[in-house]
């Protein structure tokens, strides 16, 4: 597995020597400042954050795998405290310090983002709202929803989603405290089970695999302390080159947004090529879109050859089989849904799932005889890992028996809640794995386990009931962009690489969470009341909530049953990324990574493919032409590029939020 990595001149030592107990720079612990600096920042974060996307819709910043406004903080934040160096070095952050700050950010973003908190407000008090005499969902499926979770009264919803009225009037927000605090004590325990699982499987990724951790790359540069002008980030003619160009291209189409006159970069955003296609069978692809976004081209620049080539590669090769399907009329009316990308994608990502599970099976054993049974500790971990591991297994079952009692609170059936909490965890594992190794987006929305589980019994076996607590729980596993625990390791990856405790490290995610969730509650509430969810909010997720009662309508009005066209992709695509597996590792010049295919069919790579092939071209040749030492040369430059893109979208964002008005979105 080719791991590319930032230079030290850039990053930190070698990522061995952070387990190292006999490195020269001791662990620091928990920072009192740092992490009450971090808490207040949450504040302002997550409300412009809630603010941008929800009553403007104007930056997804959320929906990538590095977030735009924590970066945004961080740089102001570090060119603050260069200047605090210079006038009183006493007073500066440490880099562990300003990690740990963006650390806070991160989480409480994580809680504020679309796949969160947002999805939560928009499906919360959706079916009491929305139902009507026509679509007989007080009929269909009232009786069978868990009220606990949802809110109910007319009045608070009525303000909820016309808007115009104080948030702070407690005829509106209290009939929503009492669902907020179930559903924050069930999200905590699905955070608190993934914090478990990645203090068990960190040291395998990071310390024996040694996995790139490509997301990182970034916060680590910008943070640390070089010692010379040439190790400085913000000292790299390359780096500024690849901000202004960035910055520059953003600051035309922004201008474009407000003045028409301007000119405008289309190529720059999502642009519909299939637009010119239009006969039979080229139609078939009328959907596909390029985009040049500089930021993702700088992140796809730090992935693996390979795995980027793969992408890029398998995303044409699904276009091209729908080409075959409309050539050959298996796209025809009774296709019955050619070409079964949610079920390819679905088989895909349990296989994906499994195969990294299974290689994860010695690190549990040793894990689990290191906390009970004395086995000795391995180089690579810190002595306090015996109690971390210990804690991690009591939290893995302390967690289960949470969301078994909330199983049977909402009448779950014990074989669907664990078919559904398995699948979930299992994407979990998997999207948290594709972050460490490869560090791509990870929009799976054709994968989820309610559909899993429909593909595989049909709606009639699961029942009426069943059906229906899955739909209420569709929020948190539609698309996993901002999924917690992806975010958790790459926190705990950069106290390694910073020096950081990991208990530090560990004990900040756990009050980031706390903070961060109510602090998004307060901001979703604040926002929506003010504003009204469907009045004015241009970005409320009422869409999530649509998913949600729409399709279990549909499936209790006319039951899906099991197809076995359906089941056969299903399988085809869990037996294809097992094959990608084999052939990878039995073959050194196999070019294809499984991952490819399982992030390509899955929506995940829609609108990234293009600039996957762009990075993967532009790397390519230079490491034909000068090898490792033209790649990371090059690394200041596709930096640039991220940190100018996010910086000037965060701009264009606030500067519309401060005006009223739609700014430039630089994403999508």
């Amino acid at each position: 597995m080719t791991t590319e990595r930032v230079p030290q001149s850039y990053s930190t030592a070698d990522p061995s020597e952070a387990f190292n107990s006999k490195a020269v720079t001791p662990a620091r612990g928990f920072s009192l400042r740092a992490v009450l600096l971090g808490l207040l920042l949450t504040i302002p974060a997550t409300f412009w954050t809630t603010v941008i996307e929800v009553r403007w819709y104007s930056l997804d910043g959320t929906c990538l795998p590095l977030f735009i406004m924590p970066i945004f903080f961080l740089f102001w934040l570090v060119l603050l405290n260069r200047g605090l160096k210079s006038l009183k070095p006493s007073w500066a952050l440490s880099q562990q310090e300003l990690l740990l700050v963006y650390i806070i950010l991160v989480v409480g973003t994580v809680m504020a983002a679309h796949d969160m908190l947002q999805n939560l407000f928009g499906s919360i008090g959706h079916a009491s709202y929305f139902a009507t005499p026509e679509n007989h969902w007080k009929t269909l499926f009232f009786p069978l929803l868990p009220n606990f979770w949802l809110v109910r009264d007319p009045v608070a919803l009525k303000g909820f989603y016309r808007g115009d009225v104080s948030p702070y009037d407690p005829h509106y927000w209290v009939p929503f405290i009492a669902p907020l605090f179930w559903w924050l004590l069930f999200i905590g325990t699905l955070i608190g089970i993934c914090l478990c699982l990645n203090v068990l499987i960190r040291t395998r990724w990071s310390g024996h695999e040694r996995l790139a951790f490509p997301i990182v790359e970034l916060p680590v540069a910008l943070t640390s302390h070089p010692q010379t002008a040439a190790s400085d980030l913000l000292a790299s003619r390359a780096m500024w080159a690849g901000f202004l160009l960035a910055a520059i291209l953003d600051l035309i189409n922004g201008m474009h947004n407000l003045y028409p006159s301007w000119p405008f970069i289309p190529i720059l955003k999502l642009y519909n090529i299939g637009q010119y296609f239009t006969s039979r069978p080229w139609n078939a692809i009328r959907d596909t879109n390029i985009s040049m976004y500089p930021f993702a081209i700088g992140l796809a620049y730090f992935v693996p050859l390979d795995l980027s080539f793969s992408c890029w590669f398998f995303f044409v090769a699904r276009k091209l089989f729908q080409v075959f399907g409309a050539i050959t009329g298996l796209d025809g009316p009774g296709s019955g849904g050619f070409p079964y990308f949610p079920q390819q994608a679905s088989g895909a990502w349990i296989a994906w799932g499994l195969t990294v599970v299974w290689a994860l099976r010695g690190q549990f054993r040793h894990a689990w005889r290191v906390a009970f049974q004395r086995e000795p500790l391995n180089p690579l971990e810190e002595p306090e890992m015996v109690r971390h591991y210990r804690g991690a297994f009591f939290g893995l079952a302390i967690g289960t028996l949470i969301l078994a009692i909330y199983s049977w609170r909402i009448n779950l059936s014990p074989w669907v809640a664990i078919l559904f909490f398995g699948l979930y965890f299992l994407l979990a594992i998997t999207i948290t794995r594709a972050r460490a190794e490869l560090g791509t987006p990870h929009e799976i929305y054709f994968v989820n386990p309610r559909l899993i589980l429909v593909t595989l019994f049909g709606s009639q076996t699961l029942g009426a009931q069943n059906l229906t607590d899955l739909s209420v729980m569709y929020w948190f596993n539609r698309g996993y962009r901002c999924h917690p625990m992806p975010n958790q390791l790459e926190a705990m990856r950069m106290g390694e690489m910073a020096r950081i405790r990991q208990s530090a490290i560990i004990t900040t995610l756990v009050i980031a969470f706390v903070w961060g969730a109510l602090v998004a509650c307060w901001a979703n509430i604040h926002v929506t009341f003010t504003n009204g969810a469907t009045a004015k909010c241009i970005g409320f997720k009422v869409w999530v909530g649509g998913e949600s009662y729409n399709n279990l309508q549909q499936w209790l009005q006319t039951p899906a049953r099991v197809d076995i066209r359906q089941i056969s992709y299903l399988i085809g695509g869990f037996l294809l990324v097992l094959f990608l597996r084999l052939m990878r590792g039995a073959f050194l010049w196999w070019p294809f990574h499984p991952a490819g295919y399982a992030l390509a069919v899955s929506f995940a790579m829609d609108y990234f493919w293009f600039c996957f092939f762009i990075a993967w071209l532009v790397k390519f040749f230079l490491v034909r032409a000068g090898g490792m030492k033209a790649y990371q040369a090059a690394i200041p430059f596709f930096l640039g590029l991220i940190l100018g893109d996010y910086v000037m979208g965060a701009s264009w964002a606030l500067f519309g939020a401060y005006n009223h008005l739609q700014a430039y979105k630089i994403y999508i």
